[in-house]
């Protein structure tokens, strides 16, 4: 719906305050959506575990409730959180460029820019921390960020308990690399590219997998979905029961 204004046509001096709450609004229903998922998934572990059932997404429920799986999840969602809001754009560092000389921006501020992106683009919320630190948060982005980093948590913490358990760790860690990679790579390809390359050609393909990575990243949560369940089955009893305690 909030495509329907980023036409610059309609981006008049008159509309620009009816755009700019529709900006605020989708924002206010964007982070209460993020809350409600997350105060639903926790009902969902909560019953799991009260229930006890034999079946794999018990066992999930289990290995993110267990106290040394919940530390590697929190702590692998946050550095993973970090390390995609360096390489995708959201956390800025310009070194070269003085926010205030370029901008005349007003260290610190922030604000809301309405218009005019592609469509899960806008509306943009631009932040100057420092002169050359900032924040460019793209609807988007956050919400691929948000699910990646819960799905990558979630993987690792499954992996702290099969990698504990199970005597197949071959298998698990073939799993947990072509994972990874399939998840790091698309996110960090244009800067490699740009680092390694430093010419006019490779800025030129930096942007352009820049591009592509949103794409690249979405099409990589399916596979982050599956893995919790294929190395949840290792955990398993003969019985169908999980080998985890969740009081350890």
């Amino acid at each position: 719906m909030y495509a329907r204004y980023q036409d610059p046509a309609l981006f008049t001096p008159d509309s620009m305050d009816t755009i700019q709450r529709i900006a605020y609004g989708f924002y206010i229903i964007l982070f209460a959506s993020f809350g409600a998922i997350i105060y639903g998934v926790n009902l969902y572990n909560k019953e799991k575990i009260e229930k006890n059932e034999k079946d794999i997404t018990t066992i999930i429920a289990l290995c993110v409730s267990s106290k040394k799986s919940r530390k590697f999840f929190i702590i692998t969602s946050i550095v993973y959180g970090v390390f995609f809001s360096l390489v995708s754009g959201t956390l800025v560092y310009q070194p070269e460029v003085n926010f205030v000389t370029h901008y005349g921006a007003v260290i610190p501020s922030g604000f809301v820019a309405p218009c005019c992106g592609d469509l899960g683009y806008m509306p943009k919320v631009i932040v100057y921390l420092t002169e050359h630190v900032g924040l460019q948060i793209i609807p988007i982005n956050l919400v691929l960020q948000v699910i990646v980093s819960y799905l990558v948590g979630l993987n690792a913490a499954i992996a702290v308990s099969a990698y504990t358990i199970s005597k197949k760790g071959r298998g698990l860690s073939s799993v947990g690399a072509v994972t990874g990679l399939f998840i790091a790579c698309p996110t960090c390809a244009g800067t490699f590219m740009s680092i390694f390359i430093g010419t006019a050609s490779g800025i030129a393909l930096s942007i352009a997998l820049t591009q592509l990575q949103t794409v690249f990243i979405a099409i990589s949560i399916p596979v982050l979905l599956v893995t919790p369940f294929m190395m949840a089955k290792k955990l398993r009893n003969s019985d169908g029961s999980c080998k985890i305690d969740p009081t350890k």
